[in-house]
């Protein structure tokens, strides 16, 4: 049977969740225990997001397609392999999951629920880098699902951890986690100064990686 609109929403949600509680938790954990080492912090803060990545795409995959990304929902909206009506449904459900995930990771450390990030993320070369991240998420995706659809939950887990160390914005590649992020001032927060700018940069990629792949995969 095919799962309802209800049902796919609220894999979107918790997925979601779970990816920013893995996200700003690891965060946490590691500034707490890297003792100031902030390339120890970083390794420490990208192996659960990869792993998590894999995850939850295997569990939710079959249900909501496991995008936990807007710039991912639209592409598939762009390519017309998902309605608009869904994909604002799943965007929604996306962005609320990552704030109630930023905020579980707080109440799990005994941090304050609500804050504001003050951690700079901002320049053409962060921007550029957002761009190009997100153009590369978006071609692992199309490029799995044209060829080898089971490899997507490794190949993207894979992707995001190598991403974090490529890219000078250490890979958001994602909207709803650049706003849930900046409702934390922890390890992996951003200034809400500089989502925007970020957003931007990420929907410039996933649309040159929409173009692209449809030259490459013939629409997938």
């Amino acid at each position: 049977m095919k799962p309802s609109l209800a049902e796919r929403a609220f894999s979107e949600w918790l997925g979601t969740a779970f990816l920013l509680a893995a996200v700003v938790g690891s965060g946490i954990m590691a500034q707490k225990l890297s003792g100031g080492n902030g390339a120890l912090a970083l390794l420490c803060n990208t192996i659960p997001t990869g792993a998590i990545l894999v995850v939850l795409i295997l569990t939710f995959g079959p249900l909501s397609g496991a995008h936990f990304n807007p710039a991912v929902s639209l592409a598939f909206a762009l390519r017309g392999e998902l309605t608009w009506r869904i994909a604002a449904v799943y965007i929604a459900a996306q962005v609320f999951g990552a704030i109630i995930g930023v905020g579980a990771s707080h109440l799990m450390f005994e941090l304050p629920l609500w804050q504001l990030s003050i951690t700079v993320r901002a320049g053409p070369g962060q921007w550029l880098a957002e761009a190009i991240a997100t153009f590369g998420l978006l071609l692992t995706i199309f490029g799995c699902v044209a060829r080898t659809p089971a490899a997507v939950p490794y190949a993207v887990g894979l992707y995001i951890t190598s991403a974090y160390w490529f890219t000078a914005s250490t890979s958001f590649a994602n909207p709803a986690v650049t706003i849930a992020r900046s409702l934390s001032d922890t390890f992996a927060g951003i200034s809400p100064a500089g989502v925007a700018a970020f957003i931007l940069s990420q929907l410039a990629g996933m649309v040159a990686a929409v173009m692209v792949g449809r030259w490459l995969w013939h629409g997938g």
